[in-house]
């Protein structure tokens, strides 16, 4: 599942991950339709953007992780503001990675697989 309020990366990640590994994508544009998603199709993974209005990707991530529904879905955070001087705000966070923006659409399934140990 992919998480960000902007349609374009959304669509861009999507066409990238589909296209290089095969897999099916679900799409939210909040956290709270994370959140709602999530819980009802039980995704094996979610790119979750940081940067999003009203519920940001932290409150999104707690939320996930409060749920016992949801609670084991891997989240990878996606994030256009990482810097090594930003770590400190990451380090707790229960996520398996962070990856920045802009990415490679077309290595997102690769790089999905190799944060996960997935073997293709």
């Amino acid at each position: 599942m992919i998480v960000d309020d902007e349609e374009d990366v959304r669509a861009i990640a999507t066409l990238g991950i589909e296209m290089s590994s095969g897999w099916e994508v679900l799409t939210a544009s909040s956290g709270q339709e994370a959140v709602d998603e999530a819980t009802q199709h039980r995704p094996d993974i979610i790119l979750l953007d940081m940067m999003m209005p009203d519920m940001d990707g932290r409150e999104t991530l707690q939320q996930l992780k409060a749920n016992p529904v949801t609670e084991q879905i891997p989240v990878i955070l996606v994030t256009a503001k990482f810097q090594q001087s930003d770590q400190d705000v990451f380090t707790n966070l229960p996520v398996a990675a962070i990856l920045s923006k802009p990415f490679r659409p077309l290595k997102l399934a690769e790089q999905i697989r190799s944060i996960l140990g997935w073997v293709p």
